[in-house]
């Protein structure tokens, strides 16, 4: 069967993910980040990307006959000088049985359990950084006898919480209580107001768009960066600045803010993460006829 361009594109795309999937961490001058994916659940293409149309975004996320696309719980650990940081915790393991059938979400590890397998034991952390407070990026927060990370501070942002408990109904499904009122209880959930230093040359920055209060984390040393976009651009596909997901409040800052960010990472090569890529973990943003795209590989 001869291939159609759309489909030569597509697979040419996803061959370069395949030859690069292996690149699982990065080293930022004195630091080192890991990606950590705590399983995958597949949700529905449409609602991921939006306005775009499938013919575009099917060329680097197949769907399934259900029209899902898979989203990875993409956690990612940074080391440096004896400290340990955890962005997000994925979206553990507490799904009732039509969710689990809804989503095709198998049997994920434990948070524990995940990042145990590589190599980080759950007492070794000091930090974890919750970007915002939907379930797929904080459901591994807890566990049934308490934090998942005995030892760790948990952060986020005041104006996150107070819309979390707010429950309005444009996303209170996003919202688990579970995931982040015990931590309040235990006292080790901190809450910042706005943009800030986390962690000697570790920055949280306020990016609204997906929601009001959702943080992107900057890692800077030595002249280099590397920038964890969170659900700003949750696939790599989604560097294009208009790519925005169905899921976001406001849309139009979405777009500002990833401009913005993005313009940044190209001009100063940036390395840049992605919170539900399957096989894009890190990628440099380069500009090709007007336009950007991700650059996988290793300078």
């Amino acid at each position: 069967m001869q291939q159609t361009s759309s489909n030569a594109a597509a697979s040419s795309f996803r061959a370069d993910v395949l030859l690069h999937s292996a690149l699982d961490h990065v080293s930022v001058g004195d630091f080192r980040v890991t990606l950590v994916r705590a399983g995958s659940y597949w949700w529905d293409g449409g609602a991921m990307f939006g306005v775009v149309p499938k013919t575009l975004w099917s060329k680097t996320q197949p769907a399934d006959a259900q029209n899902r696309i898979e989203a990875g719980f993409n956690c990612f650990v940074i080391e440096t000088d004896g400290r340990r940081i955890l962005i997000d915790t994925g979206g553990g393991v507490r799904h009732d049985p039509r969710a689990v059938e809804r989503m095709r979400l198998p049997d994920p590890p434990r948070l524990g359990e995940a990042l145990s397998s590589h190599g980080f034991e759950p007492e070794s952390f000091d930090l974890v950084i919750n970007t915002h407070l939907h379930w797929d990026h904080c459901g591994g927060n807890t566990a049934e006898d308490g934090p998942t990370l005995p030892r760790a501070r948990y952060i986020t942002q005041r104006g996150e919480l107070e819309h979390a408990r707010e429950q309005h109904p444009r996303d209170a499904v996003s919202y688990r209580a579970v995931n982040y009122e015990p931590l309040v209880e235990a006292g080790v959930l901190h809450l910042l107001d706005g943009d800030g230093d986390v962690a000697p040359g570790v920055e949280v920055r306020v990016a609204p768009g997906h929601n009001r209060d959702m943080m992107i984390v900057v890692v800077r040393s030595h002249g280099e960066t590397w920038c964890h976009l969170a659900d700003l651009a949750p696939y790599a596909a989604q560097v294009v600045p208009t790519w925005v997901s169905g899921f976001d409040l406001f849309p139009i800052e979405t777009i500002a803010s990833k401009t913005e960010i993005l313009e940044r990472a190209a001009s100063e090569g940036w390395w840049c993460s992605f919170a539900h890529d399957p096989a894009i973990a890190f990628a440099k943003i380069e500009t090709a006829e007007g336009k950007w795209r991700v650059c996988q590989k290793r300078p």
